[in-house]
């Protein structure tokens, strides 16, 4: 399973092509659409989310709501390209409109790509980095995501995400599975303890108010995973290793950990390690989960944790120095319209992003050219516990 995504920030859509889906699996816009909705929710975001609808037209790979087992096309309209159109139009355009072309930047902003970006590429305008670097392209990913999520949901297998801190506030508690399946989504912080919600709300206000930007630590726990996907055989067969690449290429994530992440340097071995353990019932099982569901770069059975850490967000409106490509001048950096935190979005990118490495990592260890194919090997693979 793979996917590739095209498409600018201020351009006419956002394209995914997703390929190595299996057919017969149920797929529906409005489902995909339900996760595309939470992406644009949570408390600090900016303007954007009251222009942008976000709903997904799939156009290829599916007919009559079932998949095809050929490639799926999805498009997600950008509804404000109407205001850009001038600006980011495909045709060519003439020297005197290119000199007179608005909205060119030539300031690029500290934390973005701006400036490698366009001596990478030999830009001018940086506008023409700005606009693929720019995390709308998370859009595209969340929708990928959710068609993995729907597909491992087939496989008894379910994804949940929730905000640990924002700007300093935490919520460090352990959650049982089926209090995250119920509370996450009860506020606009994604956070469980709706006193911690309020005081995370305080800390956004503060920042936006300063004109600053604030980050944290999101979660995702992976429920019902079977054992033994991933390897340890290869370095770039380990299913963590996997999330871990998917996690920090998200924009703006500087960090990822599992289980007690770096709380693990902290503590002896005999705190951290998961003791094994077997029932008649159960066969094997861990009498914890300090490891966040992995040994050894494979799914040992328990739920894996995933921790990502967001640094915030690098636009700001009071904005910090920066050098004109051209002049070479010190000025204020170009403002682009931003948000002042995006942790609670974020939280949904990367449960999207762990969906996707998940869903590949199965299908790469399973045939699965239909759906009854793939729920059979499952089903087979989760007897191991009882049987090996």
């Amino acid at each position: 399973m793979r996917f590739l995504t095209a498409g600018e920030s201020h351009g006419p859509q956002l394209t995914v092509i997703i390929e190595g889906v299996p057919a017969n699996l149920q797929l529906k816009a409005e489902d995909i659409n339900k996760e595309m909705f939470k992406r644009q929710g949570g408390y600090g975001r900016g303007r954007r989310m009251k222009i942008e609808k976000d709903a997904v037209d799939i156009v290829s790979g599916v007919r009559n709501g079932y998949t095809l087992g050929s490639p799926i096309t999805i498009v997600v309209t950008n509804d404000d390209f109407t205001h850009w159109r001038k600006i980011m139009g495909v045709a060519p355009i003439s020297e005197e409109e290119q000199a007179n072309m608005k909205r060119v930047i030539t300031k690029p902003r500290p934390g973005h790509a701006d400036l490698i970006g366009g001596m990478k590429y030999n830009h001018r305008d940086l506008r023409n980095v700005l606009e693929r670097s720019s995390a709308r392209e998370t859009a595209a990913r969340v929708a990928v995501g959710a068609v993995s999520k729907i597909l491992l949901e087939q496989l008894g297998i379910r994804l949940y995400s929730r905000v640990v801190e924002i700007g300093g506030v935490a919520d460090q508690s352990l959650y049982e599975v089926e209090t995250l399946k119920d509370g996450v989504d009860q506020n606009d912080v994604r956070v469980i303890d709706e006193s911690i919600a309020q005081q995370m709300r305080d800390k956004i206000d503060e920042a936006k108010k300063a004109g600053d930007s604030i980050g944290g630590v999101v979660q995702t726990v992976v429920d019902g995973m079977p054992v033994g996907i991933g390897s340890y055989v290869h370095y770039d067969r380990k299913l963590d290793g996997r999330i871990a690449q998917g996690v920090v290429s998200i924009n703006a994530f500087k960090g990822v950990s599992f289980g007690e992440g770096f709380d693990a340097a902290r503590k002896p071995g005999s705190q951290i390690q998961d003791e094994i353990l077997y029932s008649e019932q159960e066969g094997f099982y861990r009498g914890s989960n300090h490891l966040g569901g992995l040994e050894g770069g494979m799914s040992n059975g328990m739920p894996i944790i995933v921790n990502g850490v967001m640094k915030p967000i690098p636009t700001l409106y009071k904005p910090l120095n920066s050098v004109d490509i051209n002049t070479k001048e010190t000025f204020k950096a170009s403002i682009e319209r931003s948000d002042s935190c995006a942790v609670p979005a974020a939280s949904v990118v990367v449960e999207h992003v762990v969906a996707f490495e998940i869903a590949k990592a199965i299908l790469e260890e399973f045939q699965a050219n239909h759906m009854t194919q793939l729920i059979d090997q499952i089903q087979e693979r989760r007897q191991l516990n009882q049987t090996f």
